[in-house]
């Protein structure tokens, strides 16, 4: 007879010998190998074993045939299991791993910040410091977007170069790009040099903005995965607010572009030092052995098993046992495996993105950082001073104070989607924010035709920006973080992140000349329009990925292929 275990389960009666079908393990996050190597699964009390063989023959342990079952079967246990044991993860432990990386979206959202000042102080005749102030408009259009048409560059550099560095090797080279381009700018004695400065500094912001979300979603526990992701985006946000407060401080004085467009490098040296101390990703790890990247496929195992216990500062079996570790990592490698059966090739190439579960999550992903844009982020904003000045807000005395407002309001809307995100899901902020999105467009449209009742216009402001940043503005930087498989994750991403740049300088490029053809009234209703679209989008196409372990969403979106 079966006898009960230290957690009350009823422990499987092996013998303490080796077992020879032990070698694969599914859905490790409720399954933990017994002393013989079986699989005994502590959420439901059951035995059962799953070798590689029977799943690529398409078998299961119920004997339903379906290959990616097991999966799915078990996520809610794996739900059950966390709710039950939140403890199982260690806050301390997440920190630093979500900290470091985050920077880089920090140092995105401080140059968007500092910029305008930055542009104000560099063409004032008195303030500039140098003898080519006057800048025509194309020119000044060319410094304050460089960093976005860098961005664009480094998104494409990333597809490249992702699987290749790894998510860690990754940052620390966005790092390098960010010191570089602050110090090169900085420093620029002529606008070539400006400009070239601007360029690589983008290129940090295209490689950070790719890799960042990659290693948080990789390295966090799946219970907090949602939150740390989301706070990420509360980082841009900050950054902004402390490009706006830099820039309030040094734009009377001589040069004070040059501190401002240099105090990117300190940060970016924090975050390089930082990410260099951290472990890699231990799903990378992984995913190079079964690329053929490593001449011992167990050596890499115990390296991921290693990075992970880093990650989980794991130092004792007080947390997580090291069998429980081990099963994680036998279980990322198993849907590997099964990702890459039929393949040939292990080198991902362009083609199998628009294949199976990748073309599934491509899609939603693409889908979702397109609408992020074309509902009229950040172009809305342009009007926030004018629309505060005509109510009456004497914060809107000036574009400065009106932007340090609005950043106030952002972070705090931002911190209510980071304290939801993983208690209410990811699809009902994104439903319930874009609505509010849609409805303060529309809003903004009447004010715009009718020309009263300004507080109607102060109303639809707030609620566009509140709305924004419960929805598009976070959720979507943690879906396309957590819906990609694995093995084509970082080049997925890559093009995603593309997309995402790609279509902002779109929207900001075709914005003045829209609204001068059909004037401000149609161009919100269009914007309205294509809100009403992705609101179609989400409910659509857009999964639930709450609780569940990146294994698992994998599983979840082959199952809908």
């Amino acid at each position: 007879m079966a006898m009960a275990g230290a957690d009350g389960m009823p422990e499987p009666d092996h013998a303490e010998t080796n077992c020879n079908n032990c070698s694969v393990l599914y859905s490790a996050d409720v399954f933990v190998p017994t002393k013989c190597g079986a699989g005994y699964c502590k959420s439901m009390g059951k035995e059962g074993v799953m070798d590689l063989e029977s799943l690529r023959n398409g078998e299961s342990d119920d004997g339903t045939g379906d290959l990616h079952q097991p999966l799915l079967e078990n996520s809610k246990a794996s739900i059950v299991q966390m709710k039950a044991g939140s403890s199982d993860f260690n806050w301390k432990a997440a920190v630093l791993p979500f900290l470091f990386p985050a920077i880089g979206g920090l140092l995105y959202g401080y140059d968007t910040g500092a910029t305008s000042g930055a542009a104000v102080s560099l063409t004032d005749q008195h303030l500039s410091g140098t003898d080519w102030y006057n800048l025509t408009a194309l020119e000044t259009g060319l410094f304050v977007s460089g960093s976005l048409y860098g961005a664009l560059l480094g998104s494409l550099l990333a597809f490249k170069i992702a699987d290749f560095l790894g998510r860690r090797l990754e940052l620390i080279t966005a790092a390098g790009f960010y010191i570089s381009g602050s110090l090169i700018s900085a420093a620029a004695q002529s606008l070539g040099l400006l400009l070239t400065g601007r360029l690589v500094f983008g290129i940090g912001i295209g490689l950070a903005m790719h890799a960042a979300p990659m290693y948080i979603a990789e390295t966090s526990p799946p219970p907090i995965r949602g939150t740390l992701i989301s706070l990420k985006e509360a980082f841009v946000v900050g950054g902004m607010l402390i490009g706006y407060f830099v820039a309030s401080l040094s734009i009377q004085q001589t040069c004070g572009w040059r501190i401002m467009l240099g105090l990117g490098a300190p940060l970016g040296l924090v975050m390089g030092i930082g990410i260099w101390w951290l472990p890699p990703s231990p799903r990378w790890l992984l995913l190079k052995a079964l690329q053929g990247h490593a001449n011992n496929v167990a050596e890499m195992k115990l390296n991921a098993a290693a990075a992970l216990k880093r990650l989980r500062r794991i130092e004792s079996c007080t947390l997580v046992t090291d069998t429980v570790v081990e099963a994680e990592v036998e279980d990322t490698w198993l849907a590997l495996q099964l990702a890459c059966e039929g393949n040939k090739s292990q080198i991902v190439t362009f083609k199998e993105l628009f294949q199976g579960a990748s073309l599934k999550a491509l899609g939603i992903g693409t889908g979702l950082v397109f609408f992020q844009q074309v509902t009229g982020q950040p172009s809305v904003l342009y009007y926030a001073a004018p629309i505060l000045q005509t109510a009456g807000f004497s914060v809107a005395a000036d574009a400065t104070r009106a932007a340090f407002f609005l950043s106030f309001f952002k972070l705090f809307m931002t911190c209510v989607a980071v304290v939801r995100v993983d208690k209410v899901g990811r699809r009902p902020l994104l439903i319930g924010g874009v609505s509010g999105v849609v409805l303060s467009l529309i809003l903004l449209a009447g004010y715009f035709t009718i020309g009263k009742m300004p507080w109607l216009a102060v109303a639809a402001l707030l609620l566009y920006v509140g709305s924004y940043q419960v929805s598009f503005g976070p959720i979507s930087w943690l879906m396309i973080s957590e819906i990609f498989p694995l093995r084509t994750r970082g080049q997925a991403l890559s093009l995603t992140v593309f997309v995402n740049f790609l279509a902002n300088a779109g929207v900001a490029l075709a914005f003045s000349p829209l609204q001068e053809a059909i004037g401000q009234t149609y161009t919100f209703i269009i914007f309205g329009i294509m809100g009403l679209f992705s609101l179609v989008f989400i409910l659509v196409a857009v999964p639930e990925t709450k609780g569940l372990s990146l294994e698992q969403i994998e599983a979840k979106l082959l199952a809908r292929t």
